[in-house]
């Protein structure tokens, strides 16, 4: 068995046509591939967000979602949630939920490597304490969801263009949705 990390390549209509290795997709012309991105609450309702690593090849030392990852091959996707909030952040979670399962994007980052990803985005709850890799985050904040709606909305070039993408089609950083009986 390889220790390589594979990331699942995908056709125009997100169905699977191989593999590659991960450390071999991100560039300048990125294949479609499969992603997913979570974000973590805690008990009194706030998430976690995190900066990315100043290491990472992508978007480094921005403020994103809680974690992020590629589940590997024939790899069940709320099974690579826990794999990888336990790997970045050394994190167990509870009531896993997926709650956009379309959701795709392309962008690129300033020094020319394109993310180009269908990224099924998960909701989870914390369960016991926070171990992050310094590898993988370079700071962490639990924080009011409104108040990341705000800052994403004010400043959102210090945030990952999936977080910016991801924020207005989520019901947990929706106030009013929030507030409702």
């Amino acid at each position: 068995m390889s220790d390589v990390e594979q990331v699942v390549l995908l056709d125009e209509r997100a169905g699977p046509v191989g593999t590659a290795p991960k450390s071999t997709v991100h560039g300048a012309d990125t294949p479609l591939h499969l992603a997913f991105s979570c974000h973590v609450l805690d008990d009194d309702g706030r998430v976690l967000i995190t900066r990315r690593a100043l290491s990472k090849q992508t978007w480094p030392g921005v403020w994103t979602n809680t974690f992020c990852g590629h589940p590997g091959p024939g790899e069940d996707l709320e099974a690579a949630v826990h794999r990888r909030a336990r790997v970045e952040l050394g994190l167990a979670l509870d009531d896993v939920t997926l709650t956009l399962p379309d959701f795709r994007y392309r962008a690129v980052d300033a020094s020319g490597v394109v993310e180009n990803e269908v990224c099924p985005v998960f909701v989870a709850h914390a369960t016991g304490p926070l171990h992050p890799d310094p590898d993988e985050v370079a700071e962490w904040a639990w924080v009011e969801p409104s108040d990341v709606a705000a800052a994403v909305s004010a400043a959102p070039w210090a945030f990952s263009p999936w977080l910016g993408l991801q924020v207005p089609r989520l019901a947990l950083y929706d106030t009013a949705a929030r507030a409702a009986p």
